[in-house]
């Protein structure tokens, strides 16, 4: 018996964090919702965790942020959305589960690529990015991926199983750290510290060299640029290293485990 099997879905208990002014109903609407979602599964699940998030910042376009994660037999399958109201974000974030739920039944399949597994969510329900002033953000986050080599087509899996905007991963056939990400222009496209990966079906190749840095400039061009995140080349490991904003405003790290 798989140890994993432990609990039906109707038995797992969907635990709802709240920070802000979130309504005293959304956590049981958001509940309801999720669990519409676990009814779709035939796999066991062993934990739901749901956050809601109200800002205090009514300037804000898009206040109120939902975001769950799904334990699918030891698989955390995640989404996370912002919308104008709550209820509004617990729908879009059902919706957004939905799909990630269904990468799982894709990835299972022989024939996928990475372009058909667009859900059409618009960019406008990501979160925004809270504005600190450059000079009060700090490195707040440090952290470390799996050891384990990917394909790059595994890579946009795990992407989109939790709902990132990149991957960073070792690749299977060359051993170099390499990333995977959201195109600005919609796809996906792929980096590495080594040579020019091949082809790879539904993936942008990029072509650009991937920059020899030490943290502090890893920093300094990420303030700079203002781009989402900086994939380098660390200069003390040798290894790929990604610096990149955090919705908070602040800075996070994600380095190789070994």
């Amino acid at each position: 018996m798989n140890r994993l099997q432990t609990r039906s879905v109707a038995e797992v208990e969907v635990l709802v964090e709240t920070r802000g002014e979130v309504s005293a109903g959304a956590p049981d609407y958001a509940r309801v919702k999720i669990a519409a979602v676990l009814d779709r599964l035939d796999e066991p699940v062993l934990a739901v965790r749901v956050r809601l998030v109200q800002e205090p910042n009514h300037a804000v376009a898009r206040p109120s942020l939902a975001q769950a994660t799904v334990d699918v037999n030891g698989r955390p399958v995640r989404a996370h959305v912002a919308a104008a109201t709550m209820r509004e974000a617990i729908d879009l974030l059902q919706d957004r589960l939905v799909s990630r739920v269904a990468r799982l039944r894709h990835h299972r399949r022989p024939a996928r690529t990475p372009l058909g597994w667009a859900d059409g969510l618009d960019p406008e329900h990501r979160p925004q990015r809270r504005h600190v002033e450059p000079e009060d953000r700090r490195l707040v986050r440090h952290r470390s991926y799996s050891a384990a080599r990917l394909g790059a087509l595994d890579a946009v899996f795990e992407l989109e199983a939790m709902d990132y905007d990149f991957q960073l991963f070792t690749d299977a056939e060359s051993g170099c750290d390499s990333l995977v990400y959201r195109g600005a222009a919609g796809g996906y496209r792929l980096a590495s510290t080594g040579p020019l990966p091949h082809p790879v079906t539904g993936l942008v190749v990029s072509r650009l060299t991937v920059p020899r840095l030490t943290g502090e400039q890893a920093r300094a061009r990420l303030e700079l640029t203002g781009l989402p995140f900086v994939f380098y080349t660390d200069a003390a490991t040798g290894r790929g290293n990604v610096m990149y904003h955090r919705y908070d405003g602040h800075y996070g790290l994600i380095t190789p485990a070994a």
